[in-house]
């Protein structure tokens, strides 16, 4: 790619009530990002205060490029700030979480009835052995178990690594090893769209190839009374209710680690990003209260899954450290109907909603009748998560589930950031296509590969120029990887994607620079898709694409080529969907796999993926210097 390129903006701009300005955390974004830029030890240090420290730091921040610390020296537990403070201050009786699942089950924990399972299921993992720096893998479904069990982990200084759901067997096998995790937290169903998931069968499936995990946590929610294996499983309702009630924070250092969390890369292994205990409590909670501007009585509802970054940050950390109420629900936007999401926002008064584009295209193609049956007057807030919210689909939003009053929150981050990064503030003019501004507290800029910032209106790398608190630590088992993310432009954090920043400061993020693949808002690697298809008897290689798809954002498009004697027959392109399914899960399934008799490699044998999508998009390659004759 060029060092950057011109871009055409064509904008519109929406101005929010002037009243919300005025009652926002943030009523003036200029003069809140000067504060920072003045000092920004400062900015973080009062942010820091608000929250709850066994023993203060000795410096706000030391930074040894490309190394960070935050807080240091602090002693704290994230768990005192997002459970124990709230109930001391008389909040023990508000609704900490509001559980809906698919098959129509309702569940609302107070702050008091939350921390008491915390602590509950945080003395049961003690009793299977697991104590300060044991990694716990946990793979369930959206439950309030959950979230139970991250917390509890966090509250025993265990490191939690959350695996989506949806991923299969072998996805899941590859990320316990990685982390080495030594129980696992699963259940026996979950629930998709009326179909029985069982999560069960994939977690025993994939621990016949994980070594260091020694127990295995149940959650039965079909079959109480089922048998499990008492050599490894363990009954979570039984562990739980032997469990004392009491369960004191482990005191930790702010530095030390508080999850690894997997994310796809566009090469090799998926890459476990390290988040540690008291940037990251600080990043999120600021972020969660300042920048959707969280009151005490919003009801606040974030449709993601904490299996993604999205939902440790804004479903657990930021949103429970703030103290508002959160929703989570099983399922899908459309099950059983497409009024599912809006039924919800009516019944349980949510004012506050944060989905991904995906789910916005999604409920565009069903049309304004549904939500036009649903009362949607409480919502005062409306948020935008996963990937760059294309203009038409803003306008829906804001109109049809807005009633073009509530502004749009479009947030800029990844799994490396842990926090938002850019975002336009509530108060602030919108424009649909950008997602705002840096918000105080980072300094982000759009260059050239140098790293020397580019006009106005030219597109360029997104690169972050100063540490921030929430920010990945590194990545698990391999620092390379991480030095690798300040080495591409230099003294630049470089997040991979490209975007463009008009006369006014506001970004458009334009999407990835690499061949990560962004699928209804999830990060999906070429080479663990390419990985599932090789691992099929019937292909020699295989080659992975993004494709445009107007309701995903984007779809997977398979090139492969198969083993000599093999011909692409009758049922290969199903049986090859499948085998990808169960090894990855659905997210990462190809929309589309065509059959090759070569592809396109340099001369060193590397594949050539541009080439690939630039003919399917009809496209100019580039420079083709390299590609073998």
């Amino acid at each position: 790619m060029a060092e950057s390129f011109a871009v055409k903006l064509e904008e519109k701009r929406y101005l929010p009530d002037p009243q919300c300005r005025t009652n926002a955390w943030v009523p003036d974004y200029s003069q809140a990002y000067g504060e920072f830029m003045r000092d920004p030890e400062g900015f973080w240090e009062n942010v820091a205060r608000e929250l709850v420290w066994f023993e203060p730091w000795d410096r706000v921040r030391e930074w040894n490029y490309p190394y960070a610390k935050w807080f240091v020296n602090g002693k704290l537990n994230i768990t005192a700030s997002c459970l124990d403070r709230h109930v001391a201050a008389g909040r023990k009786e508000k609704p900490a979480i509001v559980w809906h699942g698919e098959s129509g089950e309702k569940r609302i924990l107070t702050y008091e009835a939350l921390q008491r399972e915390v602590m509950r299921f945080a003395n049961g993992l003690k009793s299977l052995g697991v104590g300060k720096g044991d990694r716990v893998c946990i793979y369930m479904p959206l439950v309030p178990e959950q979230i139970v069990a991250m917390l509890a982990c966090a509250r025993i200084g265990a490191v939690h690594s959350v695996v989506f759901g949806g991923f299969g067997p072998d996805a899941l096998a590859m990320r316990i090893n990685d982390a080495g995790a030594k129980v696992l937290v699963t259940a026996d169903v979950g629930y998709r769209r009326g179909k029985t998931v069982p999560l069960r069968e994939i977690a025993n499936e994939a621990i016949r190839h994980t070594p260091s995990v020694e127990r295995v946590v149940v959650l039965r929610r079909e079959s109480p009374g089922a048998g499990l294996d008492p050599a490894r499983e363990v009954d979570y309702a039984a562990l739980t209710g032997e469990a004392a009630p009491d369960c004191p924070p482990e005191v930790m250092d702010s530095e030390d680690p508080l999850f690894i969390l997997y994310t796809s890369g566009s090469t090799g292994a998926p890459k476990g990003i390290v988040h540690t205990c008291g940037g990251y409590m600080v990043g999120t909670y600021y972020t969660a209260r300042h920048d959707f501007d969280i009151k005490e009585t919003d009801v606040f509802w974030c449709t993601a899954d904490p299996g993604w970054i999205t939902g440790h940050s804004y479903i657990v950390y930021g949103p429970l450290a703030v103290g508002t109420t959160v929703v989570i629900a099983e399922g899908t936007p459309d099950y059983p109907d497409p009024g599912a999401y809006w039924r919800l926002v009516q019944d349980l008064g949510v004012t506050i909603f944060y989905t991904a584009p995906t789910a916005i295209r999604m409920f565009m193609r069903y049309g304004d009748e549904w939500p036009a049956k649903y009362d949607l007057s409480t919502l005062r807030v409306l948020g935008s998560v996963g990937e760059p919210l294309n203009p038409e689909a803003f306008e829906w939003y804001y109109r049809t589930i807005g009633g073009e009053r509530c502004p749009i929150v479009d947030t800029w981050w990844q799994t490396e950031t842990g926090m938002h990064m850019i975002t336009t503030m509530v108060g602030e003019p919108m424009k649909p296509g950008f997602a705002g501004k840096p918000i105080p507290g980072a300094v982000v800029d759009v260059v050239d590969r140098t790293g020397k910032p580019v006009p106005p209106g030219t597109g360029g790398f997104l690169v972050i120029r100063e540490p921030w608190p929430a920010m990945l630590r590194t990545v698990h088992g391999n620092d390379e990887r991480y030095c690798a993310y300040w080495k591409t432009i230099p003294g630049c954090y470089t997040t991979g994607d490209l975007a463009v920043k008009d006369e006014d400061g506001y970004i458009m993020v334009l999407g990835r620079a690499d061949d990560l693949i962004v699928v209804a808002g999830h990060n999906i690697g070429t080479a663990e898709v390419e990985s599932a298809l090789v691992s099929h008897d019937a292909v020699a290689e295989a080659a992975v694409i993004g494709k445009p798809d107007p309701l995903k954002g984007n779809v997977i498009k398979a090139f492969v080529t198969l083993r000599v004697g093999v011909s692409p027959g009758d049922g290969l392109t199903d049986d090859l969907a499948r085998h990808v399914r169960k090894s990855l899960g659905p997210v990462a399934v190809p929309a589309e796999i065509e059959f090759m008799d070569r592809l396109p490699k340099t001369r060193s044998g590397k594949i050539m993926r541009r080439v690939l999508k630039a003919r399917e998009l009809g496209m100019d390659p580039g420079d083709i210097s390299t590609l073998e004759e």
